[in-house]
């Protein structure tokens, strides 16, 4: 067993080594040049879009789109992961977690902009896209040669990164370990399996997010958006208003924060407290590597939530979805880390990953540490609940499109349904690992795509903002259907 996890140890790091770091980088600047800062200077359009009900072709509003994407990027990489990063890699890993996040931006951009150009709709408003397809068709159309076996090289590795590990096992395993260590610290209500002794906690947890998984799932994308578009902006609400507070607490200390941020991303951190220190290139390794981790921009899971969209063109999609990674590394992302830099939990010896958020948030809610751990364990279950739905989505229409059969995601489902409900119960390590490397491997078909048909995306991208120049009201949100939903709500009373 010790040789297998050496060997996946070794294939991990060679998957997100340093070429596949460089060409995620390499695509994100590339696109901002080629769209000139697209992301910057049309934010404050990708808002106004956001709120935009009415559309085109698609499953769900634009909005449930994009809700569907961060169900599965926020998640145990902004709490666990950013803590990760700093912990190895010094305060200057924050630093170029966002500056990457700020290229990332542009990245998924694009690749929401050519998974609706190269969208499938069917006469029932079913919509098949994503990598896959702009990899399939727009490959076609640019070269005139075939390059399916990329696409299904991508849809393989999809289904597997979903089913074998960051949709269901690691996650799952995630919520449970919070809730025990919350409700059953010291693991003295406990029962036998397999000759190993657990926690009624865990078996609890386990049967009760189980069910609850199954119940949205096999209900399709509608009601996944659905529950996201609910699920998100509370949990968001939940998280920003406590590290904010977390922040505000030490405030006292936040110029000596930001002096660290900048001073190791350039300098690197000497041995402080348990921070064994670290280097430049450390810190930009960990923090563009459990950035990208995180936000999944250039891995190509999120154009296949950005697909379903209701939009009349695909750059308005694309603006909207560029979004997800400003929200989750930019904004959590950010929070997380300086309430870990701005309250020393990173130098605190013996703590390391979900311990070393926990303790700032403690260290600040002095008066009531319970309060933290409960705040923090339930922000874990709804990010690592919400990146299990995600995943279901993108498993179900990476199979839908190797497959075309209707069984044989029924038959996904379910196999996913039982890898959630046995995920508590399994080492992990390997698990991790696996999830890793393939999360890794999807992102080279994805990223040789990006880098074709980048003229696709500038094409696109000029069309819809010539457009905007002729019809300006099109950025306006309109109150019509919302009157018309409330005159209706009226009428049913």
């Amino acid at each position: 067993m010790e040789s297998i996890n050496n060997f996946l140890n070794h294939l991990d790091n060679w998957v997100w080594g340093i070429p596949l770091i460089a060409l995620i980088l390499i695509v994100g600047i590339g696109l901002t040049v080629k769209l000139k800062g697209l992301q910057f200077r049309h934010l404050p359009k990708a808002f106004r879009l956001m709120m935009k009900k009415e559309g085109g072709e698609g499953e769900v509003s634009s909005f449930g789109a994009l809700c569907t994407a961060l169900s599965s990027t926020v998640g145990t990489g902004n709490i666990v992961g950013v803590a990760t990063a700093i912990s190895v890699g010094g305060p200057g890993a924050l630093f170029w977690m966002v500056l990457a996040a700020c290229f990332g931006m542009a990245t998924k951009y694009a690749e929401a902009t050519l998974a609706v150009r190269y969208r499938s709709v069917n006469s029932e408003g079913h919509v098949l896209g994503g990598p896959f397809y702009y990899i399939e068709r727009g490959m076609k159309e640019k070269f005139g040669h075939n390059f399916k076996w990329l696409a299904i090289l991508f849809a393989v590795f999809g289904s597997l990164a979903g089913l074998l590990g960051i949709g269901t096992m690691t996650q799952i395993n995630s919520i449970t370990s919070g809730i025990q260590s919350f409700f059953d610290p010291q693991n003295t209500n406990t029962f036998i399996l397999f000759g190993k002794s657990y926690s009624w906690t865990i078996a609890i947890a386990a049967l009760v997010i189980t069910a609850f998984i199954a119940l949205i799932i096999i209900g399709g994308l509608k009601r996944i958006s659905a529950v996201a578009e609910k699920i998100i902006p509370i949990m968001f609400f939940i998280y920003i208003l406590s590290g904010l507070y977390v922040i505000c607490f030490n405030a006292s200390n936040l110029s000596n924060t930001f002096g660290q941020i900048f001073s190791g991303a350039f300098h690197g951190m000497a041995a402080a407290g348990g921070f064994t220190g670290a280097t430049v290139s450390l810190a930009i390794q960990k923090g563009i590597a459990r950035g990208i981790f995180s936000n999944e921009a250039g891995l190509g899971s999120a154009p296949i939530a950005a697909a379903a969209g209701k939009v009349k063109y695909p750059s308005q999609q694309g603006l909207v979805s560029m979004l997800g990674t400003f929200f989750d590394t930019i904004l959590i992302c950010n929070i997380t880390g300086l309430c870990i830099i701005s309250s020393g939990a990173y130098q605190v010896k013996g703590l390391a990953g979900y311990t070393v958020t926990n303790y700032a948030f403690q260290k600040a809610f002095f008066f009531a540490p319970q309060i933290a751990s409960f705040i923090l364990m339930l922000c874990l279950t709804l990010f690592a609940f919400t990146t299990i739905m995600g995943w279901n989505y993108y498993g179900t229409r990476c199979v839908e499109y190797l497959t075309k059969n209707k069984k044989a995601v029924i038959a996904y489902n379910w196999i996913y349904v039982i890898a959630v409900l046995i995920g508590p119960f399994l080492t992990l390590k390997a698990v991790w690992t696996i999830a890793d490397i393939l999360n890794g491997l999807m992102a080279f078909p994805n990223l040789i795509a990006l880098f074709c048909l980048s003229g696709v995306v500038v094409g696109e991208t000029n069309r819809f903002m010539d457009y905007l120049k002729k019809h300006p009201d099109f950025l306006k949100i309109s109150h019509k259907s919302i009157r018309k939903k409330q005159a209706q709500n009226i009428g049913k009373r």
